[in-house]
């Protein structure tokens, strides 16, 4: 269910699950968002940087609740026109709003207005809202202060980046999750020669599939480097 002010597709990007988050030191802040379906009226601010896995709790929190039968909504503020804040309205229909990246549009009044608007809507009709962010609630710079505190009346939860061992359980997941092996040997080599970050190394599997699958190769160390070398 989508407003139909907003032209763009808000649709969950990707087919994240509960059940394909690999937890590491964040098995409580899963706990708690999967519980959340429980709760009607419920809210949750989570925080945390970029490959932490907010994106993905957001995405299957909205899969998990359509499979309820539940109204959910997912919007991810990144990139988006000052023009889509208008599509916030009347979405106190909804069971479930999910906003991703909070942080991106904090200091800017038409989206702070129209989230608040949204927030305000949604508890009074005891919708459940989820709010993600790369800072803490207390180091974003408000324009509007009231929403700032609307957002403090939830649990706030910061997520933590996995350690190398938790990286190479992603990097195994997302493969089974495309259908492909990815041997030990290539993990370890993508974790000590590409970018750390999760976004780089997930992007750098993506890019593994399709030059495997091109030049019908099996993904091996050899492979690796060339993707590598040729994405500098």
């Amino acid at each position: 269910m989508f407003s139909p002010q907003i032209p763009l597709q808000l649709e969950p990007g990707r087919l994240d699950r509960f059940e394909d988050f690999v937890p590491g030191p964040n098995q409580n802040v899963l706990l708690a968002t999967r519980q959340l379906l429980d709760e009607p009226g419920g809210s949750l601010f989570l925080w945390g940087p970029g490959g932490s896995g907010k994106t993905h709790l957001l995405n299957a929190l909205c899969h998990a609740a359509r499979e309820k039968g539940l109204g959910a909504f997912y919007i991810a503020l990144q990139h988006l026109p000052d023009e889509a804040a208008a599509g916030l309205d009347g979405l106190q229909g909804l069971d479930l709003v999910c906003v991703d990246d909070l942080d991106s549009v904090v200091g800017k009044p038409v989206w702070e207005l129209a989230l608040f608007r949204c927030f305000n809507e949604v508890r009074a009709a005891s919708g459940r809202l989820v709010v993600s962010s790369r800072l803490s609630l207390s180091s974003l710079q408000f324009n509007l202060p009231d929403l700032q505190s609307r957002l403090a009346w939830g649990l706030r939860l910061n997520l933590c980046l996995p350690d190398d061992e938790g990286k190479l359980q992603v990097l195994q997941q997302r493969a089974r999750a495309l259908g492909i092996e990815l041997p030990r040997d290539v993990q370890r080599y993508l974790i000590k020669h590409s970018k750390r970050d999760m976004g780089s190394l997930l992007t750098m599997l993506e890019r593994l599939k399709d030059a495997a699958f091109v030049a019908k190769r099996r993904i091996t160390v050899p492979l690796a480097r060339e993707i590598l070398v040729r994405n500098r």
